[in-house]
């Protein structure tokens, strides 16, 4: 496995435009398997809607806006980019977001801290 990432499923486990939730350490995590032209990409971003407080994130609607994906939030209906955590509707607000592999058909999320993405 990559050296300052950490096994948290395996990818078969995820079902393809569902979320699902993950402890990493002490932080809820939300996971989404996204399918395009025959490439998987998982996406992490935080579980804690950062409007509604509630973490509810992977039960969000999986969609897209031009060439991002998206997840709405249950909460309220924000549309946030998986890539960037980015608001759409409010792009000074934003979730956490963890880099991810899959590596013999298991995902793994960088370590604790998640990375900060220039918009």
């Amino acid at each position: 496995m990559s050296a300052g990432f950490t096994p948290v499923c395996r990818l078969d486990r995820l079902v393809p435009e569902r979320g699902a939730a993950v402890l990493l350490g002490e932080e809820q995590v939300a996971l989404f398997r996204v399918e395009d032209g025959g490439r998987t990409t998982v996406y992490a971003v935080s579980h804690r809607d950062p409007f509604s407080g509630a973490h509810v994130m992977a039960r969000g609607i999986v969609g897209s806006s031009g060439e991002r994906v998206t997840v709405a939030s249950p909460m309220y209906k924000q549309v946030f980019d998986l890539s960037t955590g980015e608001c759409l509707t409010d792009p000074d607000v934003r979730l956490p977001v963890w880099a991810t592999r899959v590596e013999a058909g298991v995902v793994l999320l960088a370590a604790e801290t998640p990375v900060e993405v220039a918009v």
